[in-house]
């Protein structure tokens, strides 16, 4: 997942804004600060998102000027799972009688402090009807 963001000057910095997630303002020394600083708190952003249980918002198409910024791929899988579990309202413990496993697995996958595989979280979007497709560009 890219985020489309918009960098402008703002006297010594130059400030960094997301359209679809308005929450995430940072800003940077430099062009490549700004990028790194970007990359961090669209991090940051997500986990108050999935703190929330809130339905991560899509990343639109960039507009012109804009500077895609990605996401982690792991924080992007699980973002997907998240938003899908969200929508057909499953909640951790439905799910794992899906899985034949436990409601705190199912936290794990959900939870960006925790490390998971990516096979599992792909294991968990099929018992919601869904499949992770893996792309390069």
């Amino acid at each position: 997942m890219q985020y489309p963001a918009k960098f402008e000057k703002d006297g010594d910095f130059i400030l960094v804004t997301f359209r679809d997630l308005p929450e995430a303002i940072t800003q940077g020394d430099n062009e490549d600060d700004a990028k790194f600083m970007a990359r961090d708190v669209l991090a940051l952003t997500m986990g108050v998102y999935f703190d929330e249980k809130r339905i991560v918002p899509r990343p639109s198409a960039p507009k012109r000027g804009e500077v895609l910024i990605d996401l982690p791929i792991s924080i992007s899988a699980k973002a997907l799972l998240l938003n899908r579990m969200l929508e057909e309202k499953v909640g951790p413990s439905e799910l794992a009688r899906r899985m034949e496993t436990s409601p705190q697995e199912i936290n794990r996958l959900i939870d960006l402090r925790h490390t998971s595989k990516i096979d599992r979280i792909e294991q968990a979007l099929g018992a919601l009807g869904k499949h992770l497709e893996l792309v390069v560009v």
